[in-house]
């Protein structure tokens, strides 16, 4: 007898996820998209698409403790990530709609910073894991940068 996959228990691999070098990646860009619109006469889009950075990195953030609290459980459910990603992804793209809205056009800078991250996310996150496995060390993918952590342990 199968389970149906709504009730299948929530496996997660391990990731390379480092809030802190997303963060200085999110503050250069914002500064250099900021620089570049302000010579172009339009410094407020690149104060938006670092909003919208903003936004996605706090959107990763709560992936993490998300991920944390629903795999704590003994049984933990897809049903529940799912639940909780599609609040949390329909909450941001809210967000994000208004403030585009109410600054149009200069405000669609959000909507491209948002769009920008979910980019800089899976580069920053796939590559350091194909790395590994390239160099054929694909039990040791978790090392350091093991699932989730904050950035804090060296690296390898």
């Amino acid at each position: 007898m199968t389970t149906p996959a709504q009730d299948a228990p929530l496996v997660f691999p391990s990731v390379a996820f480092r809030p802190v070098r997303l963060s200085v990646i999110c503050l250069a860009l914002t500064g250099v998209t900021t620089i570049v619109a302000g010579l172009l006469g339009h410094p407020l889009f690149g104060a938006f698409f670092g909003v919208g950075l903003g936004l996605g990195l706090i959107n990763a953030l709560l992936v993490r403790r998300a991920v944390f609290s629903i795999t704590a459980d003994d049984h933990p459910l897809k049903k529940k990530m799912a639940l909780n990603s599609a609040t949390r992804v329909l909450a941001i793209s809210v967000i994000g709609l208004v403030i585009a809205y109410i600054f149009r056009p200069l405000g669609l800078g959000v909507l491209l910073g948002l769009a920008f991250f979910q980019v800089l996310l899976v580069l920053s996150t796939s590559l350091p894991v194909l790395k590994k496995l390239r160099a054929g060390t694909a039990d040791d993918v978790d090392g350091p940068a093991s699932a989730f952590n904050d950035g804090l342990a060296p690296k390898d």
